[in-house]
């Protein structure tokens, strides 16, 4: 019995509406998530910042000695040079994820931005070692040990006030880096402040670590938070940021010629 070319098209039709229709067998927790990839964190004064994971770090122990060579031949996505590194580098497309396989069977994974997807990256690294011939454990000590997370809090930041005011945890050098590196002592996170209000978190352990130390951090950060140049009758703006300038923007400034012998300050940028 032939079929024409239309019936042909009608029967691949139903078939691809017969096989959309059946539910995927993959489990929930199978399948890459992007929940978790952004958190809302309460800025402590009623309202919410946004924190976007950029990058986790996590590690795992397959629990077996490994043969590297073996992993790099029969393995696709692989790269292995052991005068360089010794280590197989692993890549996989979903989830996004780039793993560390050591001899001794420990394992780093990077590249993730969810605790779900870098469990899920982890038991997928191990299912292909363990298809290649090695009797891998379940995943022995899986942890998380560093979130990089990003925030942008809308406002500029006087970071000279904020060094000056929480030296103890807070160093800046603009000499070498643009950034303020403060530290919090609980969560155990690392800052990167900038003067444009953009912020890098880093040195969390959990989602929950990142949005907890947001929160302790932003009423710290209005109070440096930058103000406009006040305006003074008579004083060109070209006059005002020229002394501001020349202070280096330590403070500030009162200006020697005031209209009606009156001295008004001047603000930082």
């Amino acid at each position: 019995m032939s079929l024409k070319v239309g019936d042909k098209q009608q029967q691949s039709g139903t078939i691809a509406a017969a096989s959309s229709s059946v539910p995927s067998l993959v489990p929930a927790s199978h399948a890459p998530s992007l929940a978790g990839s952004v958190i809302e964190a309460p800025d402590g004064l009623g309202g919410t910042t946004l924190i976007r994971i950029q990058n986790m770090s996590s590690t795992a122990n397959l629990g077996v000695r490994l043969d590297l060579k073996q992993i790099a031949l029969r393995c696709r996505n692989t790269e292995f040079n052991p005068r360089r590194f010794a280590a197989v580098i692993m890549r996989l497309r979903e989830p996004r994820a780039t793993a560390l396989i050591f001899a001794s069977g420990k394992m780093c994974v990077t590249g993730t931005k969810s605790t779900h997807n870098s469990t899920l990256a982890a038991k997928k690294f191990a299912y292909i070692i363990e298809r290649v011939g090695f009797e891998t454990q379940p995943l022995l000590d899986f942890k998380v040990r560093n979130i990089v997370g990003t925030a942008d809090i809308g406002f500029p930041i006087r970071l000279e006030g904020l060094v000056c005011a929480h030296s103890t945890f807070a160093s800046y050098e603009p000499e070498l880096f643009p950034g303020l590196i403060y530290r919090l002592v609980k969560p155990r996170v690392v800052f990167l402040i900038f003067v444009s209000g953009k912020i890098v978190i880093t040195g969390a352990k959990t989602e929950m670590d990142l949005s907890e130390a947001l929160s302790k951090l932003y009423p710290v950060l209005m109070e440096n938070r930058k103000a406009n140049v006040t305006s003074i009758p008579g004083v060109t703006a070209p006059a005002i940021m020229a002394a501001g300038n020349g202070n280096n923007g330590a403070g500030p400034i009162t200006p020697s010629h005031s209209h009606a012998g009156s001295h008004r300050e001047i603000e930082d940028v």
